[in-house]
């Protein structure tokens, strides 16, 4: 078997693994609710009061990238790479097709990298190193919100791990480049080491 052959077949492996072994009745309606846009309109509600309370000066620049963020992502995630690279979702493999738990439907027919983990790991990055130039503070949890979102597409059955990972790398340096953009932007003082301290 060639390299790319043993990747796809872990790959089909840990995904098995997670939407049927791991997989337990009362977890599927919570892991189809963090997959539902709507659900996390009181997070985007709090990041703007948060960044107008607390960051000001700063804040339509913050708010102005979150959304470039989020809008470049996704752009490029759905309408560039997946119909380029053109890996079909778990749902149309025949094989896992038998034994696999759809809970949400199939979709678009591709599905690497993943929307949702490009958008959202790629808010988290953004997010997190631009509230540390802000209030120097590290909110962690952010990457758990992430990987939280990206585990759940590949619980419901919408993405294989590599789709996540793919997108979580996308949405990274995305959202890197995005803060480096506002430091400079916003925090032209610290542009040449790009360091966040608590004290700032």
């Amino acid at each position: 078997m060639s390299f790319w052959e043993i990747l796809e077949a872990i790959d089909k492996n840990v995904f098995t693994f997670i939407n049927v072994a791991a997989s337990a009745p009362w977890l599927d309606g919570f892991m189809k609710l963090l997959r539902n846009a709507p659900v996390w309109i009181p997070l985007y509600a709090f990041m703007v009061y948060w960044v107008i309370r607390f960051g000001r000066p700063y804040a339509w620049q913050f708010i102005l990238l979150t959304i470039i963020t989020f809008a470049f992502n996704d752009f490029v995630s759905a309408k560039v790479l997946k119909p380029w690279i053109e890996r079909p979702r778990p749902c149309y493999d025949a094989e896992l097709s038998l034994v696999m738990r759809n809970l949400v439907g199939c979709g678009g027919r591709y599905g690497f990298p993943s929307s949702h983990a490009a958008n959202h790991f790629g808010l988290a990055m953004f997010w997190f190193y631009s509230i540390q130039l802000i209030r120097g503070q590290r909110w962690h949890w952010l990457w758990g919100w992430a990987f939280m979102i990206g585990y759940a597409q590949v619980y419901v059955g919408k993405h294989y791990p590599l789709d996540i990972v793919g997108g979580a790398v996308m949405g990274i340096i995305s959202g890197g480049l995005l803060a480096r953009l506002f430091q400079v932007w916003c925090f032209p003082q610290s542009f040449t080491t790009f360091r966040f301290q608590s004290n700032q």
